[in-house]
């Protein structure tokens, strides 16, 4: 967890810059996600980076709970929440696996470029029903590093994977489709409401899905 946590609060600084190239889907999949929001939905953001989502969701939405394990990202989120006076959105260093987030506690859970990374989809699928309410919703988008690219991010992904393997970068990079999504979330109790590849030198997958009531 510690190398986690370094890894990306050194990215911290320099994160958005970083991200700016992939807008045109940051965009696209945050205009999609306010449709499926409520002025009464109390909501978590798992991984929500430096809060750019998170602080342009608040205004929709009762309150959010937006986490990171990284505290220079949290620090960053705090900033950009106070600046634009934003007073429903709690910033907090944590982890979704932490116990204080009990069953059935959250309207909505956000998951945006998270499922590639993290050690276990299986296992954070799977938390990620259990604190959601009965017919809540679970949003995601995952980049789909199998599927359509072009050369230039193909080549950026093939040298991120070597970092990996030599252990400078300490997360995993997931090659998935969204088909393995799909299958992801139904083997996890959940329906597929609306969903939808988008492409900007590289394919993201953008996917509302519903908890299923337990019969």
């Amino acid at each position: 967890m510690n190398k986690l946590k370094n890894f990306w609060d050194n990215a911290s600084e320099n994160y958005d810059k970083t991200e700016e190239r992939f807008e045109y889907i940051h965009k696209k999949s945050r205009e999609n996600t306010k449709r499926f929001l409520k002025d009464s939905d109390t909501v978590l953001d798992y991984g929500c980076g430096t809060g750019t989502a998170s602080c342009q969701f608040s205004s929709l939405i009762k309150d959010i709970h937006a986490i990171d394990i990284s505290s220079k990202m949290i620090a960053i989120s705090k900033e950009k929440a106070a600046l634009g006076k934003i007073e429903n959105v709690n910033f907090e260093q944590s982890d979704i696996f932490d116990k204080k987030y009990s069953s059935e506690s959250y309207d909505v859970i956000l998951a945006f470029n998270m499922l590639h990374t993290v050690p276990s989809p299986q296992d954070v699928t799977q938390r990620i029903n259990e604190i959601l309410n009965p017919d809540g919703l679970f949003i995601s988008v995952t980049p789909c590093l199998r599927q359509r690219m072009s050369f230039l991010v193909n080549l950026q992904i093939q040298l991120v994977r070597v970092l990996c393997k030599i252990g400078l970068i300490p997360i995993p990079i997931r090659r998935i489709t969204s088909s393995e999504v799909d299958d992801l979330l139904i083997a996890n109790s959940f329906q597929v409401v609306e969903s939808e590849e988008i492409y900007k030198g590289a394919s993201s997958y953008f996917v509302v899905a519903k908890k299923l009531q337990e019969t």
